[in-house]
């Protein structure tokens, strides 16, 4: 079997169910044989590492790291297992946060999971500085992501976060209204934070081609819409009485493979932002991007005044949350961002 790298590709939160289809997607697209799993619960992780031997891809090198459970909660044990975890590798993709449940948005999880974001950026600096991408789908993505980036050190182009999980609903919604196949309906974007205030755009949608202006879709409908693209996450926590696994697992492995010089990406992506003439600054949100070999790129978002309007009060949350982090010490006021990563 031909893989497209040998490098070697972190799976961080391997043991959860995000964590497992990623590393099956991984070795199915071939995109290296060299998949290193790392969580804090090893029974889960191992359960993994051995059904994914089960499998018996050929050329496969999958190895696991987790402290044992007795030293899930000695920080000494879990450093040694992060450093054999992190040490070499060239790729990351981290869902290591604590999973969204019934009645929470993502938001809730800010605390918790930002301090784990944290860590995770430490030991990105401590044990492979010399990482080429990350990737990080754990909730609430953006300052998750954020957070890992001020740790990490990296530059901004070499770590995203999961947003395009956004976009792709709003496609499936949109193209069962109009009965075609999904990949019929392009241009269905959202932009800004990953959540509640999200930015769903509809003035470069076309369907099988024809503008969505021309669809005769009444405001009230397209609200409606609207409002499923944004709940999205919540109604599969209804459905399957668990948050989405499969298509952020997919799309994260998606976003990985076009970092490693494979097909490109080009639904929207997470990225840091320091734009003065967009006016949003110093903040990690979804925009028109590309991820490449070269990292991730952006351009300016094209949209109506109202669209665009959107986009500034989803900006102006993501400003919030990165407060409350600020405020939490768990990252450092903005002009102190570049004492931890020169790079910002």
């Amino acid at each position: 079997m031909g893989y497209l790298t040998n490098d070697k590709l972190l799976i961080v939160g391997a043991g959860g169910m995000i964590g497992s289809n990623m590393v099956q997607s991984v070795l199915m697209l071939g995109l290296t044989p060299n998949v290193c799993l790392y969580d804090i619960y090893e029974p889960g992780v191992h359960g993994v590492y051995d059904e994914i031997q089960q499998c018996a891809f050929p050329g496969a090198n999958v190895t696991y790291y987790a402290p044992a459970v007795e030293d899930m909660n000695n920080p000494e044990k879990v450093a040694e297992a992060a450093k054999k975890a992190f040490t070499g590798a060239k790729y990351i993709i981290s869902s290591g946060g604590a999973p969204r449940k019934a009645g929470m948005t993502r938001e809730d999880l800010l605390k918790g999971n930002c301090k784990i974001a944290a860590e995770f950026g430490d030991n990105i600096k401590k044990y492979c500085p010399d990482v080429e991408h990350v990737v990080v789908i754990f909730n609430p993505a953006d300052v998750t992501a954020l957070t890992a980036l001020i740790h990490s050190g990296l530059k901004p182009c070499q770590l995203t976060s999961l947003a395009a999980l956004d976009s792709t609903r709003l496609q499936q919604a949109l193209a069962h209204e109009f009965g075609v196949q999904q990949d019929k309906v392009t241009g269905a974007h959202t932009y800004g934070g990953h959540g509640e205030q999200m930015a769903v755009f509809a003035s470069q949608v076309k369907i099988d081609g024809k503008p969505l202006s021309e669809m005769g879709l009444s405001a009230e409908r397209w609200e409606e819409i609207k409002h499923m693209t944004v709940q999205g996450g919540s109604n599969i926590i209804k459905l399957r009485g668990r948050s989405s696994f499969q298509s952020p697992a997919y799309c994260a492995v998606k976003m990985i493979e076009a970092a490693m010089g494979g097909e490109k990406f080009t639904l929207p992506a997470g990225c840091y932002v320091n734009h003065d003439k967009l006016g949003f600054k110093n903040v990690m949100m979804a925009m028109p991007s590309t991820i490449d070999k070269t990292g991730v790129h952006f351009v300016e978002p094209t949209g109506t005044e109202e669209e665009l309007k959107s986009l500034q009060a989803s900006y102006e949350h993501l400003c919030k949350m990165r407060q409350e982090v600020i405020d939490l010490n768990i990252i450092p006021p903005v002009e102190k961002w570049t004492e931890m990563n020169p790079n910002l």
